[in-house]
């Protein structure tokens, strides 16, 4: 049962989160499109590991991915608000690059088949 609330937890963390990122960050820095892939939160609710996908240049999406740790504070204020848990998890923000190792390892497959 708590693997249930976990996940739920989850999921309205992470759609709290992708709010917050597209309508309530002013951060100039924020130029490329960010997607949230997935949030785990630790079943104390002290930490939330939030993985992104970051869609732009190499240099956006260091630069992107720089403002949303350095944004961190404000996210969990404006998480805080919207959702009423117990403890409001510090946000830990990780790049998730399976969606560009898929279309490489896409890429492979299809140069394979040609040849």
């Amino acid at each position: 049962m708590a693997s249930y609330r976990n996940d739920r937890i989850n999921e309205e963390i992470r759609k709290e989160l992708s709010d917050i990122i597209r309508n309530d960050l002013k951060d100039p820095r924020v130029n490329a499109m960010v997607s949230i892939i997935n949030v785990n939160v630790t079943k104390d609710l002290r930490y939330a590991k939030v993985y992104v996908s970051i869609f732009g240049k190499d240099e956006e999406k260091e630069s992107t991915l720089t403002a949303l740790k350095n944004s961190s504070g404000f996210l969990r204020r404006e998480l805080g608000n919207r959702i009423n848990l117990r403890y409001t998890p510090q946000i830990l923000i990780e790049l998730d690059e399976s969606i560009e190792h898929g279309m490489h390892i896409e890429q492979l497959l299809h140069k394979i088949k040609g040849e």
